[in-house]
């Protein structure tokens, strides 16, 4: 057994990247936005404890960075569930019905554009034009491309990925058992 000096903290694999993106970058406040949108790429989303380091490394208050990331919609401040589920609002899209799979896809999913599941399984965003008109309207889950959609073939994807969901549950279940 190891004297208690001797310990060493554990660096969570998040935190370690974290202070790798950061120190990617000068300690410039012009450097915000492109270390904030890193961030983001490479966690999916800005963490409490990201925006924090970020204001320790641009000597900057928290607050201010907390401003930027809400007013920009482009970042999000809770983690994106496991299927990213993307509608296109581009006007095709909506010229051949958009809204109305957006609307299924609320009440299917029990969360509103923009939010995660409680279960963290699906998140749901809008998106301003994803460049599929050709094959309108469009929905992407995780950068995987469904078109010509109506609300019986998006309700039998969200089907499919819900039982793949299943099927990933099912043998950690089981080795837990």
């Amino acid at each position: 057994m190891k004297p208690a000096g001797d310990a060493q903290l554990e660096v969570r694999p998040e935190t370690r990247k974290l202070t790798e993106i950061l120190r990617a970058f000068p300690r410039e406040r012009g450097y915000l936005i492109p270390i904030l949108q890193e961030i983001q790429e490479q966690h999916g989303y800005l963490s409490k404890e990201s925006i924090m380091a970020t204001a320790e490394h641009l000597d900057l208050p928290s607050s201010k960075i907390f401003g930027v990331a809400t007013f920009y919609n482009q970042f999000k401040l809770v983690p994106p569930g496991r299927y990213r589920v993307q509608i296109c609002r581009g006007t095709a899209c909506h010229v051949r019905g958009s809204f109305n799979l957006l609307e299924s896809l609320e009440t299917e999913l029990g969360i509103k554009a923009g939010e995660t599941a409680r279960d963290g399984v699906f998140s749901l965003e809008t998106v301003a034009c994803m460049g599929a008109c050709s094959i309108a309207p469009v929905v992407a889950v995780n950068g995987e491309f469904f078109g010509r959609l109506d609300r019986k073939k998006l309700l039998r994807i969200i089907a499919e990925y819900r039982a793949r969901e299943e099927e990933t549950k099912a043998p950690e279940e089981e080795a837990h058992a």
